[in-house]
């Protein structure tokens, strides 16, 4: 992991190399996946709750260890961090917490039990040791309420979002005693070690994501029931068209709980304003009511909006908002193609599907807007807020961009609704845009002011605002980043490899040889590659075009090949999934710096291929260099069948080290948006002597091994493990694995595994059952078992 050093001043409490160790009290959901968080990080972390059985005083603090250890999606990313979590008690254990730099309170949102437990810690924390709250209700300035003045120049509330290890927003809320070194190396540690984003909020009530993000919660059904929708037309609504995440809204209601409705209602109309706007939409609905007092709560419940009812197959079924009664789940209504692309013209549609879309996106916008400058002092944090606390792909000012400012005030006014303030200073003026290459937005005092990246941040869509592509084929961009270093970026559906990203590699490799010191393969899409362009693979097999298939795997081989013996440093740099031949291609870099949630695997064999990038050798390569094998082939060659026969996919950076993807020296970047500019200082780091690899040479086990390895696929097969087509494409691999009709005395090269990988993979591509794998597999999304 990268270190995390936090200078932040002797005064500050913090120690000079960091924040070196963490206290979470409170082991629910929150408190518990905080310090799985921390853990991740590398930093240890001592987790304590209350005693409710004397003779097991940890028990609560060691349950909740234990769900995480169980939880999916995993809430830690490696073995070896939940290793770093030390379960406590709040009795016996609190003096603890004078060896932490950082104490994090996340008991129930009541203030009288917040108010006890500081008077607690008071009397036992380190001077000038950071104290903050997780909560999301209570405002800053009643939690210190009867605290001594250094208590609170050493608090601050930290809102982080759940689950905490995939959420990226944390929301900061400083007091006007806080000590601003204090609040700035928090801050510094949650963005650089947790990797989050930091919204700065004032101490307001909801902060920004939540008080929104209720409002449009609340918004949305209300008037799904007032316009008589069906949740399936409310959620094609209120989901892609808007930038919402699929689910849409009730969807969302589902995931997260619908029980959590009343609780945010309860919370935030305790503490808003009398005229508030929330307070007038805040009504209570019935069948919600009803649906929460029959346990129909959502996923953890027994159904909520939607469900499975197992009873009837598994039929997917929804809830009638007008009779309260399950039916059969309807396919959600088509939107014009103009309405799903453009938002001006969904909120113009005729008919309640437009009605609805407005009754949403209006009064939200408005409500968002009118928070400038109660809540925050510029819209970007709001818009950064939403964006990462809800998965909005816009936030409510690029929304009401896309509707146009001027528009967007004259349907307020035409409806008879107030149009916020900044709205108005906007005079028909957008509230971003690019000028003299940066990206601006519009400021209170009415002019634009530059978006700033905090230090160490460098995004390739800044580098797009004053630059063009060194190179360009369709698939694929070639960019200057600065300092002598280009950044490879995908670009197709999923960011698939095909022929014209493998074009581009051997156009940019004599370009930077000639111009430029390093290359960095990065992107900033979702996934990093979903790997080959399934599509084009079955198109060409439906035509029987072998050859082109040929080419395209030959074409593929050589590319990486000569990626890997370029004459300078490559650096791969991985975020989200990097799959089949976008594994192939990390596997030929020099050195990766990957976001800590990287999913790397070979998954051919998943749709009845192997590995034919080059990707055989290299596991093999490094598994037979691995020291914590025994000695000699076949030891290595059976982990590499293992992990790429099974597909395996490893569900963070830190396990993929452990299944050879990554190599121990490979370096993690937790914070997103810092990736490329480490990748980038690690490859520069790279240049001065650098020097290309030495060509490997393999020592393979032959056939012996291939009859031990054939042994045990037929022992999955006895026991229903392994499927018919299993069995020959695990042959198939093992005949690579194990240097094809080579003995064990016999040198296999390099090139004689490429050629392997070649014979076996065109061979399997033309298999009926095979091509039956990819076409399920791009109709549905699932692997198919035959």
């Amino acid at each position: 992991m990268n270190g995390t050093s936090l200078s932040a001043g002797p005064s500050s409490g913090i120690r000079p190399s960091g924040i070196g160790k963490v206290c979470v009290i409170g082991a629910g959901t929150m408190g518990a996946g905080i310090a799985a968080q921390v853990a991740n990080a590398g930093v240890p972390v001592l987790l304590l709750d209350v005693v409710r059985d004397p003779a097991k005083p940890n028990a609560v603090a060691q349950a909740a260890l234990d769900r995480l250890l169980k939880a999916e999606p995993a809430a830690f990313m490696s073995k070896r961090a939940a290793r770093l979590v030390e379960v406590g008690n709040i009795e016996s254990d609190l003096t603890k917490v004078a060896d932490c730099d950082w104490v994090i309170e996340a008991i129930v949102e009541r203030l009288d039990l917040k108010h006890a437990l500081y008077e607690k810690l008071e009397a036992v924390r380190r001077p000038g040791s950071a104290i903050s709250s997780n909560t999301s209700t209570i405002p800053l300035g009643q939690l210190v309420e009867g605290r001594s003045e250094a208590f609170a120049r050493d608090f601050l509330i930290t809102h982080f979002f759940n689950p905490p290890r995939y959420m990226r927003l944390i929301e900061v809320v400083a007091g006007p005693q806080s000590n601003p070194a204090l609040v700035e190396a928090v801050a510094d540690f949650a963005d650089r070690a947790l990797g989050k984003t930091v919204v700065r909020a004032k101490d307001t009530p909801g902060f920004l994501a939540n008080r929104v993000g209720t409002f449009w919660i609340q918004q949305a059904i209300n008037a799904a029931i007032d316009l008589g929708l069906s949740v399936e037309e409310a959620d094609a609504v209120v989901g892609k068209p808007m930038g919402v995440p699929k689910t849409g809204v009730f969807g969302l209601m589902d995931l997260v709980g619908i029980d959590l409705m009343p609780h945010l209602k309860a919370s935030l109309t305790a503490t808003l304003p009398a005229d508030d706007p929330y307070r007038a939409i805040a009504i209570e609905q019935p069948l919600i009511t009803r649906m929460i007092a029959d346990g129909l709560i959502g996923r953890k419940g027994k159904g909520g909006f939607y469900r499975l009812n197992r009873e009837a197959g598994k039929r997917k079924e929804a809830i009638d908002l007008s009779t309260g009664e399950y039916r059969a789940a309807a396919k959600p209504p088509s939107l014009p193609g103009a309405a799903f692309k453009d938002l001006r013209a969904l909120v113009g549609l005729s008919g309640k599907l437009g009605a609805y879309a407005w009754a949403v996106l209006g009064p939200t916008l408005a409500y968002a807007a009118a928070l400038v400058p109660q809540a925050s002092d510029d819209i970007v944090a709001i818009d950064a807020a939403m964006k990462l606390g809800y998965n909005w792909k816009w936030g409510p000012f690029e929304l009401i961009d896309k509707l146009g400012t001027a528009a967007f005030a004259q349907r307020l006014e035409a409806e008879g609704l107030p149009v916020p303030a900044i709205v108005t200073l906007a005079a028909g003026r957008p509230f971003y845009r690019v000028e003299g290459g940066k990206r601006q937005y519009l400021g209170l005092d009415g002019a634009y002011h530059d978006v700033v990246r905090a230090d160490g941040v460098l995004l390739l869509e800044d580098v797009k605002l004053t630059a063009k592509p060194l190179l360009k084929t369709a698939s694929a961009a070639l960019w200057d980043v600065g300092d002598g270093v280009v950044a490879l970026e995908f670009t197709g559906k999923m960011n698939a490899l095909d022929a014209e990203v493998m074009k581009l590699i051997g156009m940019a490799i004599p370009l930077v040889a000639e111009k430029f010191k390093a290359m960095v393969i990065y992107n900033e899409g979702t996934h990093f590659s979903a790997g080959a362009n399934l599509g084009l693979a079955l198109f060409a097999m439906n035509i029987a075009a072998w050859g082109e298939i040929e080419t395209l795997v030959s074409g593929g081989q050589k590319a990486l090949k000569a990626l890997k013996y370029a004459p300078f440093p490559v650096v791969g740099a991985p975020a989200g999934m990097a799959l089949g031949g976008g594994c192939e291609v990390l596997l030929h870099c020099d050195a990766i710096q990957a976001h800590a949630e990287s999913y790397i695997g070979l998954v051919e064999c998943g749709v009845g291929l192997v590995p034919g990038w080059g990707g055989n050798g290299e596991m093999l390569d490094r598994w037979l260099k691995n020291p914590a094998l025994p000695r000699g082939p076949m030891p290595a060659v059976a982990k590499v069948f293992e992990t790429v026969s099974t597909a395996t996919v490893s569900k963070s950076a830190a396990q993929a080290i452990e299944h050879g993807f990554l190599r121990p020296t490979d370096k993690v970047t937790m914070n997103r948006e810092r990736l490329l500019a480490d990748a980038k200082a690690r490859a520069l780091a790279m240049v001065e002597g650098y020097a290309p690899p030495e060509p490997p040479t393999f020592r393979l086990p032959g056939e012996g091994g291939r009859a031990a390895l054939a042994m045990a696929v037929e022992g999955f097969r006895a026991r229903g493990l392994a499927t018919p087509h299993d069995v020959v494409v695990s042959g198939a691999l093992a005949r690579i694995l194990t240097g094809g009709e080579a003995d064990l005395v016999d040198t296999v090269t390099e090139d004689d595994l490429l050629a392997l990988e070649r014979a076996e993979f065109q061979a399997l591509v033309r298999h009926p059952a095979t091509q039956a794998r990819i076409e399920h597999m791009l109709k549905t999304g699932k692997p198919l078992r035959n």
